[in-house]
């Protein structure tokens, strides 16, 4: 029953609470209650259309952002929210105008509402992946930055969106100035280890990692790359003690499979089983013909140690330390680089592609790593 003793302000900061609880269904609830009594109470039809972009009703929550605009047309939450739903909707020109009105209404001094259209521009663009998106992020967390220069998570967000545009040495700066107003940002602590680690600067990029606790990660790349890189660099075993709180943070992270994924991954080996026999012969028979094509054009090479190929038609021969390096040199990329640079940048390429975690310490693990991720064929 609606209570007449509580005021629409009071319904808000009820319903408030809840939903940073994450109880949208009962902050919803509490919001009707309160509109029933003050139908005009902008806040309260503000706190509905974020309650149904919670719950993705994103219709809905369009709906109650407009009535709360046609109320107060320059209410900043209520902009900042309708700008949300339309990038969800897709109307992104719409959502960046809904956005840029709140620049206009002079609310650039308030930084977390910076930061939260931010934000929302940065996780759109990277869902469907559209640069455009990342410049209007970096737009708002500039203004915060502006706004709020000593903010480490201000500098962070403005890595990030600088990252997304290839801008790395920028993005590094933002990201160690960051962990230099707060040295417990993990999250830019870990975005700056990978950034490191991609551009082959592995002594850093394990400074930072090894910085980091294995609740401070929600992402298995980056657990996968410490794990890699200690391995490697502190020439670690499988099952040295130090590396088994990563092992089972992975392994949290991953989950065991449940009966609806043990059941779709027995449908798709199935299915790749028929397909394979129903190979037709002329296919099979061509794609001898190019191996016998492919040992002919490398009949000089020796027959002995092992023998792999690769998915464009390379064959390499030899111990599995040769096969290795012939692969790096091969590659005009890497061909300045060490083996052991080149099995991690390799792993690291194959996982992204994969999924499948490549061991990078040891050259036969490597390949091996590899023909399980279906990347090579061994031979022999």
């Amino acid at each position: 029953m609606p209570s007449p003793f509580l005021s629409s302000e009071e319904y808000d900061e009820r319903a408030h609470q809840l939903y940073n609880e994450g109880q949208y269904d009962e902050a919803l609830d509490v919001l009707r209650e309160g509109l029933a009594l003050y139908p005009n109470a902008v806040e309260l039809h503000v706190g509905v259309g974020y309650a149904r972009l919670a719950r993705e009703e994103y219709a809905w929550a369009r709906r109650s952002f407009e009535q709360a605009l046609v109320l107060e047309p320059e209410h900043e939450d209520g902009l900042a929210g309708l700008g949300e739903t339309l990038l969800k909707l897709g109307l992104l020109d719409s959502a960046v105008r809904c956005f840029r009105r709140i620049l206009e209404l002079g609310y650039s001094d308030d930084v977390e509402l910076m930061l939260q259209v931010g934000r929302a521009l940065f996780r759109e663009g990277s869902q469907r992946d559209v640069p455009d998106l990342f410049e209007h992020a970096l737009e708002f967390f500039a203004v915060a930055v502006q706004g709020a220069p000593e903010l480490a998570e201000a500098s962070a967000c403005t890595g990030y969106a600088q990252h997304r545009l290839g801008r790395d040495d920028e993005a590094l700066a933002s990201l160690r100035r960051a962990l230099q107003q707060d040295a417990e940002h993990t999250e830019a602590r870990i975005y700056l280890a990978n950034i490191l680690y991609d551009r082959g600067e592995f002594e850093g990029a394990l400074y930072h990692f090894e910085r980091t606790t294995p609740d401070d990660h929600w992402d298995e790349l980056g657990i996968w790359r410490l794990i890699e890189l200690k391995r490697s660099m502190h020439k670690l075993e499988d099952d040295d003690p130090d590396l088994k709180v990563w092992d089972d943070r992975l392994g949290e992270l991953t989950g065991e499979l449940d009966d609806i994924d043990e059941l779709l991954a027995e449908v798709d080996a199935a299915h790749h089983q028929a397909t394979q026999s129903e190979t037709p012969l002329a296919q099979l028979e061509l794609f001898g013909t190019l191996l016998n094509s492919l040992a002919g054009q490398r009949a000089d090479l020796p027959l002995s140690g092992h023998q792999i190929m690769t998915l464009d038609g390379r064959r390499y021969d030899g111990s599995w330390a040769e096969i290795v390096q012939g692969m790096r040199d091969a590659d005009v990329h890497e061909r300045g680089r060490s083996v052991e640079e080149f099995m991690r940048r390799a792993a690291t390429r194959g996982y992204s592609e994969t999924g499948v975690r490549i061991p990078s310490h040891d050259p036969e693990l490597f390949i091996k790593g590899f023909a399980d991720a279906g990347l090579l064929r061994i031979v022999r």
